[in-house]
């Protein structure tokens, strides 16, 4: 059987390369995978234990899954706030979850979420700044897994609206490069309430930090180097 792997950030770089075909035998298992990659490539042996995988979108941690013929397999290194993580399923009602190439609009998050029942509607900008970690920067480059993102996204509106009722989010976060000044991310949180649109909002900011398949290189005077794995 033939699956698919998707290299991203670090990855990417090291492998020059955003994909390729594996042939494996029918049956063959996670664990079967990583073991031809690590036979084909160091870079993939060098970067053990610092990733997770994911398949057809999904991930996961049993190594004894069984691959299907055709399946999408992505190699996720640590996402641009911290590690990579399972986000719960999402549902299909539509919402505003945009992964953009373009300029975001804050305006759209806030359309989205605005209703006569929202008393409260708080928003969040994220800006790229000149000084990370006392180093100076020249500007950031983003890179995402997009099907995946949008995908955890959506997931992660629904679990911070289940866990604040009444509480309607919209978010919207930028790919590519981005010079300082530029806006990374922007979500907007409505809630009947101010209490409630606050903690959704900084919900939603802290968890997609952590758990989207968003990666970030910041580039400056002193080199550059993947967030949350080093160059």
């Amino acid at each position: 059987m033939r699956v698919t792997v998707l290299y991203f950030a670090v990855f990417r770089e090291r492998l020059r390369r955003g994909d390729e075909e594996v042939e494996l035998a029918d049956g063959a298992t996670v664990a079967d995978l990583v073991a031809a990659l690590e036979a084909r490539h160091d870079a993939v042996r060098a970067l053990r234990g610092r990733y997770r995988i994911a398949v057809d979108q999904e991930m996961t941690d049993d190594a004894g899954a069984p691959l299907v013929d055709g399946a999408e397999v992505a190699l996720i290194p640590p996402v641009a706030g911290g590690a990579a993580d399972d986000a719960a399923p999402a549902a299909p009602a539509p919402r505003h979850v945009r992964l953009l190439a373009e300029p975001l609009s804050l305006d759209r998050c806030v359309a989205a979420v605005a209703a006569a029942e929202a008393g409260g509607l708080v928003t969040f900008t994220g800006m790229v700044r000149r000084h990370s970690h006392g180093a100076r920067i020249e500007r950031l480059e983003y890179e995402a897994y997009p099907g995946m993102a949008e995908k955890v996204m959506t997931a992660l509106c629904e679990e911070i609206e289940a866990e604040v009722p009444g509480t309607r989010l919209a978010v919207e976060h930028r790919v590519g490069v981005l010079a300082v000044g530029d806006v990374a991310v922007v979500i907007a949180a409505a809630a009947p309430h101010r209490a409630e649109a606050f903690t959704a909002c900084r919900a939603m900011i802290d968890r997609l930090k952590d758990r989207v398949p968003i990666w970030k290189k910041e580039v400056g005077e002193s080199g550059e180097e993947w967030v949350g794995l080093g160059p």
